[in-house]
């Protein structure tokens, strides 16, 4: 889905139904293997988007990973018994967060990578915290900037321009295809504040709202696939086996796996996956595509990582404040899940 939601904001009101992280009880070991899990499935994801674009459109390989991310999470919400959401207002929301956490970006990355490495696709998925440090404070009027965020938003960009290639006038650079996925990492704090303004206050528990967001993603792609493609002539195992791998594993699976961990052990280590994803999209594309790497791209997504950690960082707070805001951890946890807000970029 679903990016790192702008730090230092206030939380709205609790869903009843999001189960809360307690504080003062310890999270269990094997979290650390689901969180090592995660890392490598948004990692490989933009692999796999790769490859299934070998062997078919880019709005199909988007197609089928949400149909199988949706199935998952239908099969999950039959085990738990979970009904989606009645209300109309609520559906109306979720189509707007569908296209936006979605249907938009997902398909974006997958025109994105007929031209640009997968490595530059993760490496530009971990711009989503800059840009939702920098929308926050234009759309959350609780947000307040400090000097070590702002610091954090230029150092990050400053990232992206080493990545690019700057110096050199951007030359050897897909200009078009680098933008998409800029832009899809651009739609994700889009999505998050639309769903922080419209859905906070929901009572439908997380795993009912982000079943019903990936159904109404899955029904767009449903109804714009067709007008801008022709049925596959044929279906190759390779990348039929990458696209179904991408919808359950890294859409289906990952959500799930997500969620357990935020409501575990917070959204502040929930959100350290981020740093994991391009260095093992980077690994992934050189070492199974034979991507190439010329030294800016590493050195320039370090840059983008150290700026992106700042801007999510906060000063350090005097012993009672600190304890105070322990006590807070469970509700941010439940509101965070509740309102569908990804922990994340989701690649």
């Amino acid at each position: 889905m679903s990016l790192t939601p702008p730090s230092g904001t206030r939380r709205r009101s609790l869903p009843r139904t999001v189960p809360v992280a307690r504080t003062g009880k310890r999270a269990a070991p094997g979290w650390r293997i689901r969180f090592a899990a995660l890392a490598l499935i948004w990692g490989f994801s933009f692999l796999l988007i790769k490859v299934g674009t070998h062997g078919f459109a880019p709005f199909q390989v988007t197609f089928g990973r949400l149909f199988f991310g949706t199935a998952v999470l239908a099969v999950a919400m039959a085990v738990k018994r979970e009904r989606f959401p009645r209300p109309l207002r609520v559906w109306g929301h979720l189509t707007v967060a569908a296209f936006f956490l979605n249907a938009l970006p997902f398909s974006l990355f997958a025109y994105a990578e007929l031209t640009i490495p997968s490595t530059l696709a993760g490496i530009c998925n971990a711009t989503s915290p800059l840009w939702g440090m920098a929308l926050s404070v234009v759309a959350l009027s609780e947000d307040r900037p400090t000097r070590r965020r702002v610091a954090g938003l230029g150092i990050g960009f400053l990232g992206v321009l080493t990545v690019l290639g700057a110096w050199q006038g951007f030359s050897g650079l897909d200009l078009t295809g680098t933008a998409m996925a800029l832009l899809a990492s651009l739609c994700y704090p889009i999505g998050w504040i639309y769903v922080r303004r419209t859905l906070a206050g929901s009572s439908s528990s997380h795993l009912s709202l982000t079943g019903a967001q990936l159904l109404l993603a899955t029904v767009q792609l449903a109804v714009v696939t067709p007008l801008f493609t022709t049925f596959p002539a044929s279906f190759p195992v390779g990348p039929l086996l990458a696209v179904v791998v991408l919808g359950a594993l890294g859409t289906g699976l990952a959500i799930l796996l997500q969620y357990g961990i935020v409501a575990e052990v917070g959204p502040t280590t929930g959100q350290m996956v981020t740093y994991f994803i391009p260095v093992i999209a980077t690994a992934a594309g050189v070492t199974l595509l034979g991507e190439q790497l010329s030294w800016n791209t590493p050195v320039g997504a370090l840059v983008v990582l150290a700026g992106a950690a700042l801007t999510q960082s906060r000063a350090r707070r005097p012993a009672g404040a600190k304890a105070e805001a322990e006590t807070k951890a469970g509700a941010e946890v439940g509101a965070e899940a509740g309102a569908e807000a990804p922990a994340v970029p989701r690649p």
